[in-house]
């Protein structure tokens, strides 16, 4: 009789993982939250607030992996909802377009983002979020910023790996950038 091991589908060991990173760009999602007014403008921004492997402390944009046999929607979603919570009620459109893709590099300097771990392709969204937040998973926090403050220095020294670089480029996308 051969025993039988649970796995869940789409997910690897740590080591496998560990072993794939090295050898292969990993797909992720990238994605800003952001709450808007009757007419589809942006006026709030949202960041997580994280603490890093080694320690620090963060701002963060909602981002994770795209898993074996997963539509980017689902991802999308998933990552939402596990960072944000069950109640955020993210509106995903029909049919999600990224408005850039990031290019993380484990060698700093490639491109503005940067990821020790790996070299990474990130599908990057801007998704509005019309319910309540609530910080989930490793999150400490989450704040809603005006695009001034989220684009302020201050904000912007905050986050890690080149997100306030995406971050930026989702304010210009949606026109506010100041």
């Amino acid at each position: 009789m051969t025993e039988k091991t649970e796995t869940v589908p789409g997910w690897l060991a740590p080591e496998e993982l560990e072993s794939m990173r090295g050898r292969m760009p990993i797909l992720y999602i990238d994605a800003v939250p952001v709450r808007v007014d009757e007419t589809g403008v942006v006026t709030r921004v949202g960041l997580l607030l994280r603490i890093d492997p080694d320690g620090a402390v963060s701002r963060a944009l909602v981002s994770g992996r795209v898993l074996h046999h997963e539509r980017v929607r689902d991802a999308l979603l998933r990552h939402l909802e596990k960072d944000l919570g069950h109640t955020a009620l993210p509106q995903v459109p029909a049919s999600p377009q990224p408005f850039t893709i990031a290019e993380y590099f484990p060698t700093p300097g490639v491109t503005p983002y940067h990821d020790p771990r790996q070299h990474a392709v990130s599908l990057a969204y801007i998704v509005p979020v019309a319910g309540d937040c609530r910080p989930r998973q490793d999150a400490l926090d989450f704040v809603w910023f005006t695009p001034e403050e989220a684009a302020s220095p201050l904000v912007q020294q905050e986050m890690t790996g080149g997100q306030g670089v995406l971050l930026k480029q989702a304010l210009a996308q949606v026109g506010r950038l100041p």
